[in-house]
């Protein structure tokens, strides 16, 4: 008598994805759309948007829409849109799971969408199966897997793969095989938060980009390992994740009522790796009592060791690298009482003020933060004054996680903060955040598209103006 074939965790994943999803899911979807359209919109005015215009010169143009261009085919778009969520470090974030959901998910969900001319139901529908994916697959690789490889991109392309394959109306086999080749095609080591560069936006765009191919390869027929999570030769076993079958199956088997992931991830009010975000808050709440820096006499912040490893920058020397300090998070929010877009500007790395602070600071790993990590992003700051006296802050559950978050109001404040920064005038930001907000109900995407594109062609048009008079004066 032989046993059983084991049932593939593909085949739990796929069925868990099914489940109903209601109006208060694509309600939380559009909100998380229109925190990346914000974030992306931004993205494509720095650096790496010139970087991908050149990139697009060599391509196809098409008919999809992608931020800062006038569009090209649904691979490629999905491709430029994916590398621009987190340029500026105000991606959406599932705080256990350590994914960004949104970098991956949503440019290939929309090119799909757009594409496939789908309604606005099933866009949001694929960005709620997306976010799942990412999310699950970030709980089930775990902290060995994340300690070497960039598992927003890691776990994105499955990700992208699943919302794609939704939009595509795959059946249960085919969306196996569009899982199975997606991680196939899984990639993103750590090496790039070593070394100055794009590579890790370019690890995300393409996560975006393969996840999308997979579903369109599935759905013309190609086939793959469908053990592609747990086999012997797999994903979890090459990439350091757990390979515990009853942890597994208690993730993956949801039952039909299990509230959808989306609904857990936070929302980054400040431009920042979000380990820095916790010793920022502390920061805020200690400038909000009145402290004067110059007064402080040494400073000691108590935070979760992967922040540590993370964002232990002393000296920023460049605008990311200020993203990822501790030191200057603290210097900068203490002394001015915010941390927004100026505040990793290179004149705020060499800011006098900032630069003393940093040197007055000392970090140590907390046994009480590090036992709550990454259930909790924690941090306790202490200051030791002049004077002789002290003060200390401590945050628990940072600003925009589930038990502290941001409110609609405050994300599409946010949100039409950053479009105004990148170019949009108030009037068409207005209309984008209040057509996206309107999508559950709505008919048609059309509309977006529409607004999209003519965003689009306002940015040119500003952006060439303000070019002819720098070339006049």
């Amino acid at each position: 008598m032989t046993s059983a074939t084991p049932t593939p965790w593909s085949e739990w994943l796929v069925a868990a994805l099914r489940r109903p999803i209601g109006l208060h899911d694509r309600q939380r979807a559009a909100l998380q759309l229109i925190d990346w359209m914000a974030c992306a919109h931004l993205g494509q005015t720095t650096e790496l948007g010139d970087v991908l215009r050149r990139w697009a010169a060599k391509q196809i143009p098409g008919p999809i829409w992608v931020c800062g261009h006038s569009g090209l085919q649904a691979a490629e778009a999905a491709r430029w849109n994916g590398s621009l969520g987190s340029s500026h470090e105000m991606d959406d974030v599932h705080r256990e799971a350590v994914v960004h959901p949104g970098d991956t998910v949503i440019p290939a969900a929309l090119a799909m969408a757009q594409r496939q001319n789908a309604s606005p139901e099933a866009l949001l529908d694929a960005v709620v199966v997306g976010y799942e994916t990412a999310i699950l697959l970030g709980l089930l690789s775990g902290p060995a897997h994340y300690a070497q490889w960039y598992s927003t991109a890691t776990s994105g392309v499955f990700a992208s793969g699943m919302a794609c394959a939704r939009l595509l109306k795959l059946d249960t086999i085919q969306t196996q095989h569009a899982l199975a080749l997606a991680g196939m095609q899984s990639a993103g080591v750590w090496q790039c938060r070593l070394e100055p560069g794009l590579a890790k936006q370019m690890a995300t765009g393409h996560s975006a980009q393969a996840g999308l191919v997979a579903a369109d390869m599935a759905a013309a027929g190609m086939t793959g390992p469908l053990s592609i999570l747990e086999g012997p030769l797999g994903w979890l076993k090459a990439t350091g994740g757990g390979l515990d079958a009853a942890r597994a199956q208690a993730l993956l088997q949801a039952p039909p009522d299990r509230a959808w992931r989306v609904h857990e991830v936070s929302f980054k009010p400040w431009p920042a790796c979000r380990h820095v975000h916790p010793a920022i808050e502390c920061a805020l709440k200690l400038h909000s009592q009145g402290i004067d820096p110059g007064q402080i006499e040494h400073m000691r912040l108590v935070t979760y060791a992967v922040a540590l490893s993370f964002a232990d920058q002393p000296c920023p020397q460049t605008p990311l690298q200020g993203k990822f300090s501790l030191q200057h998070g603290v210097a900068w929010a203490l002394s001015h009482g915010d941390f927004g877009l100026e505040a990793t500007a290179p004149e705020a790395l060499v800011d006098p003020i900032c630069s003393a602070l940093r040197k007055r600071m000392s970090l140590a790993c907390g046994p009480a933060q590090e036992q709550a990590y990454p259930q909790s992003f924690g941090a306790q700051l202490q200051l030791q004054m002049a004077n002789g006296t002290q003060h200390s802050s401590e945050v628990i559950n940072v600003l925009g996680d589930p038990e502290n978050p941001l409110s609609p109001d405050q994300v599409m404040a946010k949100a039409m903060q950053l479009l105004q920064a990148s170019g949009w005038v108030l009037a068409q930001a207005e209309q984008l955040i209040g057509l996206v907000q309107a999508l559950p109900q709505a008919k048609a995407l059309g509309p977006l598209w529409d607004s999209l594109q003519t965003g689009y062609q306002s940015q040119s048009a500003s952006s060439e103006q303000a070019s002819e008079s720098k070339r006049s004066s």
